[in-house]
């Protein structure tokens, strides 16, 4: 499948390729540059639960205090785990 960039910098995901993948409307898209192409990753759609002080022992301040570092840290992570198991199949 083939798409045109729109103005905005936005293309579409043909149906078939997101039934594939399981994506749906809520979705987080974290992106990345892989050896020159585009390289994109899905997250579920963020949960409304608290996860403030899941990631930290009593005695210490926690690391992600926000939404957004915690999104950012979860991709992150997920980005991480891809790249190891990517480096598995070589």
């Amino acid at each position: 499948m083939t798409s045109r960039v729109s103005e905005r910098g936005q293309i579409t995901i043909g149906r078939t390729i997101r039934r594939q993948l399981g994506v749906k409307p809520g979705m987080v898209a974290y992106q990345r540059v892989v050896e020159g192409r585009l390289e994109v990753i899905f997250l579920p759609e963020p949960h409304g639960r608290s996860l403030y002080g899941v990631f930290h022992r009593e005695d210490e301040q926690p690391k992600v205090v926000t939404p957004d570092q915690l999104e950012e840290a979860v991709m992150q992570a997920v980005a991480e785990e891809q790249e190891r198991a990517g480096d598995g199949q070589d």
